[in-house]
């Protein structure tokens, strides 16, 4: 008996579902049997479907989504990468479009992208390059990580100023491995150069000295890790940063060239105090 009430209740919310999708309007029954074909990957009868949406149902709440599947269907489907880009592209200038869409279709066009440019055709490239100055991180830096795969080093180290963005500004370890693995493919000087610069930041020393004018004491006396200038210049009195300023002198101006010139030591007098400022 409870064999047969199960059953029942099986029988009864099958046909709950098929009489519920027999209700459908024909544009979002196209869209959910294209769904189902993506999910079991037959990408042909996806796009069969898609196609049919858009042509005939341009209004349709699902004409966008339609766009974005379609990309996907025919990326899936080898030679027809042309396609795919020119969808992708159209996708992201829909007025309806969702912007974790229009992510996944820009990524999606460097992929692709880069596939055509590896197979001759370089004129995609510029479908990467433009995409290195997008607003968008995530844009910018896959485009920079695809170019550092480029057999011709030229063409990878377009990417580079961007992956050494990477490593200077974000927090994200992995996403800073993934750059310097890519900085090691185009140009491995390039990383050596940039860790040898913070070390050498890190391990710099900024001295300042403040002592009135005559006495050998001094009566301010900081040494600070260069990396942390800034708190060495707040920690300046502001009468003394005040009177430096009333002299026509820049602290600001006055450090940066104190990193230019290596061993240098700018001396300055302002009514009756001497202040010296020194990196070794």
């Amino acid at each position: 008996m409870r064999k047969f009430g199960t059953s029942l209740i099986i029988i009864l919310c099958v046909s709950f579902v098929l009489q519920a999708y027999a209700q459908l309007d024909p544009d979002e029954k196209l869209f959910q049997d294209a769904k189902i074909h993506i999910f079991d990957k037959k990408w042909e009868e996806a796009q069969e479907k898609l196609e049919e949406l858009i042509d005939n149902y341009p209004e349709s709440p699902w004409h966008s989504p339609a766009v974005f599947y379609l990309g996907k269907c025919l990326q899936e489907q080898p030679g027809k990468e042309v396609k795919a880009l020119e969808v992708y592209k159209d996708y992201t200038q829909l007025d309806e479009r969702n912007e974790q869409l229009v992510e996944e279709s820009e990524t999606s066009i460097i992929e692709l992208a880069f596939r055509l440019y590896e197979r001759g055709k370089k004129s995609y490239l510029r479908e990467i390059e433009k995409r290195l100055s997008s607003p968008n991180r995530v844009i910018k830096y896959w485009a920079a990580i695809k170019l550092s795969y480029a057999k011709d080093n030229k063409v990878a180290r377009r990417g580079l100023p961007v992956l050494m963005e990477i490593l200077e500004e974000e927090r994200d370890d992995e996403l800073k491995d993934r750059a310097k693995i890519a900085v090691l493919r185009v140009d491995p000087d390039a990383l050596k150069d940039f860790e040898e610069e913070r070390y050498e930041s890190r391990a710099k020393i900024l001295h300042i000295r403040a002592y009135e004018e005559g006495k050998k004491k001094a009566k301010l006396s900081l040494d600070i890790p260069w990396a942390l200038a800034d708190l060495a210049l707040a920690a300046i009195p502001s009468e003394e940063k005040e009177s430096m300023r009333r002299e026509g002198y820049d602290l600001d101006k006055i450090i940066r060239e104190l990193t230019r010139v290596k061993g240098n030591i700018i001396e300055i007098k302002s009514e009756g105090s001497v202040i010296k400022i020194w990196i070794d």
